[in-house]
This record gives structure tokens, C-alpha cells and sequence, in this order.
């Protein structure tokens, strides 16, 4: 599952939720329709029908879902994320990647060195931003590293492994 959105509140008085935007923007969440929920990273097996949604001039969006009526049935799906299925995505084309597919890859050094695993990707702006987690932690000190995905930080990547450079290994 990808996750699309998080339903960050209520929007007024009619039903109407604030979403923040996980992927790549409002067109890419018009797309679908349906979305599974869940919250804290486990899908509920619920669903959501898209009805209507636009933006909130903020970078997110305001949407309205089949059934959720009220305020107060809006704000009870604060928190929750909507998310697809991973095979209803369009395919990618070279150097690209869905934020879901970096997550849990192991990483390597250039020399082969293991570094540990991808836990999260973060984008402050200028450019994506992959956290991993080091393999062993350290007993004092970082417990991650943060790199960009860059090319010369990042130089490949499979369905299995990251390879970065020795030089943004050793933060």
C-alpha cells in the first residue's frame, strides 16, 4: 500500500476534511477514487469514495468522501491516511521511485559497507531526503543519518538495495 494523504480536520460545518499531501500533489490524488484508511501505519480495511476535492491554496486540499456528513463526522477521521494499492500506480520512468518502494531497502557504501535500512523519506523543499537507521546502532552518537537523493550522494538503487557514497556515510 502507498500512502496519498493524511486527513489532517474538519472543514466547515457540511463534512468536508483538510488533507495534507503525502505524494505528488492534488492531481496525482484526483486520480483515484477509493482509498483504503488506517492510522499509524496499519490499513483498517475501510474505505473512503472520493466525491469531490480541490485545493486549499496552502499546499494541500479540502475533499469531501461519500457518507462523511457533518463536522462531526469529519473530525473523527482526523489522523487517518488514505492510501492505494501499489499496482494501481503508473509506471515509473528511469530514476524515478515512489517514496513507498526506498522504505525498508537495505543500504550499502559504495565500498560495501552495510549502513542499515531506509526508514523514512522527507522532502524540506529542496529535494528528497532518505533517513536510514544504522546497522549496528551506535552505542553513543546518531542512531541515522539523513542523505539526499542525489546523485552524488544516492548512486543506485534496486528492489532490494541503496548504494551511497562512502563520503555521506561517514556524517
Amino acid at each position: 500500500m502507498v500512502e496519498l494523504a493524511a486527513i489532517t480536520g474538519a472543514h466547515g460545518v457540511a463534512g468536508e476534511v483538510r488533507l495534507k499531501l503525502l505524494g505528488e500533489g492534488l492531481e496525482a490524488l484526483r486520480q483515484h477514487k477509493s482509498f483504503v484508511t488506517g492510522r499509524d501505519g496499519a490499513q483498517d480495511g475501510s474505505t473512503l469514495t472520493l466525491t469531490k476535492i480541490r485545493s486549499d491554496n496552502k499546499g494541500g486540499a479540502i475533499a469531501r468522501f461519500a457518507g462523511v456528513e457533518g463536522r462531526g463526522a469529519a473530525e473523527k477521521l482526523r489522523g487517518t491516511v488514505l492510501a492505494i494499492s501499489r499496482d494501481t500506480l503508473p509506471e515509473l520512468g528511469e530514476d524515478e521511485y515512489y517514496h513507498a518502494d526506498l522504505i525498508g531497502l537495505t543500504v550499502e557504501t559504495d565500498a560495501g559497507e552495510g549502513v542499515g535500512r531506509v526508514t523514512a523519506v522527507q522532502n524540506f523543499g529542496a529535494t528528497d531526503i532518505i533517513e536510514i537507521v544504522l546497522d549496528p546502532v551506535p552505542a553513543k552518537g546518531m542512531k541515522s543519518i539523513m542523505v539526499p537523493m542525489t546523485k552524488a550522494a544516492v548512486l543506485s538503487w534496486d528492489e532490494t538495495r541503496l548504494v551511497i557514497s562512502k563520503d555521506f556515510a561517514d556524517q
